[in-house]
């Protein structure tokens, strides 16, 4: 597998809508894997009718070949979101390079004073001390360590939203909108026309990066392509850095809006997934030890047994007996890794030995979009949304053939129209690790 790292700089606002049904719509916090998708395979084709010198050596922007086993092949190119890269770091904000990630749904953070440390109280994880306080018997109602203190609303509620970590310390991600209004236009008299105006809510083109407001920068978003085989990578690689500012994301491009800055560059996908699952399970070893202060827990579900979570990293269309689901359960996650023959053989009453789904924390909403090589809407999508958490235990004697399974999802993800962004995942988020007492 080879990892396109993507910089894409906005040189105009983006008009990238989140298209719901039922409701007016509204930008999205990111750009879709699809609109990246999408915006790539029309300049390819669009170079290809032009004939463009250089182009067609590349063998990309032609009817079949490499442009075939990028988009249409069994196997595509896996697009991944865009996330801002554009960290808020005490009073100012700054382009970081660090992997932007997407909180757990199992964060929480104040409900007064939400946030990191040191500008608000602080987030933390609630997955492991819940699933060990079920154990025990015993409620759990987690509270805002710093508001007991100072004798405060203790309160917390979910926190979502991107982050990113370098040295300890963790910084939030996010873009800022505004709208922008148009009037229309008479196509007869090249006039305005009456009774036509409105407004495009829009992802703003630049930030500032202190209070002050004397230094302004372009927002900058990060992505990557997956691809299977290293020449159609180098050959995807030079078609963007070659062709970097023609590209144009989101809708209203004709009128000024989607202009950005693409910068490519290839690098050998690497994973630490045995790390991050040996840490989890070491913290949740560690936990169940500090629980058992309420008594004996009337299993002991940690012999024998080893964890690991899937943390939804992008929105995931997930489907089981042909309906729509916001759960994966564990016969799914053996379809997904293809273990689904050895699944089907085992006895049910000892399917849990192999795999189990314990718990999951999970919400849904749906999503459309507009396809322009059809010039159709997309079908209404239910999804799961990103940040969605799910527990799994093994057996130790299957933790090597599940780490081994594991690190191929994590590129490929789940679900279904992965090449587009969906079903991103990460395998043990390390923010499961943070806890109450020691907040960031």
């Amino acid at each position: 597998m080879n990892r396109i790292k993507l910089k894409i700089t906005a040189l105009s606002p983006l008009a990238i809508a989140a298209k719901k049904p039922g409701s007016v719509s509204e930008a999205e916090d990111h750009i879709p894997g699809s609109v990246i998708r999408g915006a790539i395979a029309s300049q390819i084709l669009q170079l290809s009718n032009q004939q463009t010198p250089g182009i067609s050596e590349q063998n990309l922007a032609t009817g079949g070949g490499e442009f075939e086993a990028l988009f249409l092949s069994d196997e595509p190119a896996i697009f991944q979101n865009g996330y801002p890269a554009i960290a808020k770091i005490a009073d100012e904000s700054k382009f970081v390079e660090e992997e932007i990630m997407v909180l757990p749904a199992t964060a929480v953070s104040s409900k007064t004073d939400s946030g990191f440390k040191p500008k608000a109280n602080g987030v933390f994880d609630t997955l492991i001390d819940r699933f060990c306080a079920d154990a025990y018997n015993y409620p759990f109602d987690p509270s805002d360590p710093k508001s007991l203190k100072e004798n405060t609303d203790a309160r917390v509620e979910p926190y979502n939203g991107f982050y990113s970590c370098k040295d300890g310390k963790y910084r939030s991600h996010s873009v800022t909108t505004r709208f922008l209004t148009r009037v229309g236009i008479n196509r007869q008299r090249a006039t305005s026309q009456d009774d036509i105006l409105y407004s495009i809510e829009v992802l703003n083109e630049s930030f500032v990066n202190n209070p002050q407001g004397q230094n302004w920068h372009p927002v900058v978003y990060r992505s990557a392509i997956i691809v299977n085989h290293e020449d159609l990578a180098k050959s995807l690689t030079n078609f963007i850095n070659d062709n970097s500012q023609i590209f144009r994301l989101g809708g209203a491009t004709s009128r000024g809006l989607g202009k950005v800055e693409i910068a490519a560059e290839i690098n050998d996908v690497v994973t630490n997934i045995e790390t991050r699952i040996a840490e989890f399970n070491e913290q949740l070893k560690q936990r169940w030890q500090l629980w058992s202060v309420f008594g004996e827990a009337e299993n002991n579900l940690l012999e024998d047994r080893k964890y690991f979570t899937l943390d939804l990293q992008s929105d995931a269309i997930l489907t089981e007996n042909w309906r729509c689901t916001t759960v994966i359960s564990a016969k799914m996650l053996c379809e997904f890794v293809g273990l689904d023959k050895e699944f089907a053989k085992i006895k049910p009453e000892e399917q849990n030995g192999f795999i189990k789904l314990e718990v999951a924390y999970s919400g849904y909403n749906y999503r459309s979009g507009w396809n322009s090589a059809w010039g159709l809407m997309k079908d209404i999508e239910l999804v799961t949304n990103r940040g969605s958490v799910y527990l799994f235990s093994t057996s130790q004697e299957n933790e090597k053939l599940w780490i081994d399974k594991l690190k191929e999802l994590e590129v490929k993800g789940v679900g279904d129209r992965t090449s587009e962004g969906y079903g991103q995942v990460q395998i043990c988020n390390e923010f499961h690790n943070i806890f109450r007492e020691n907040t960031k």
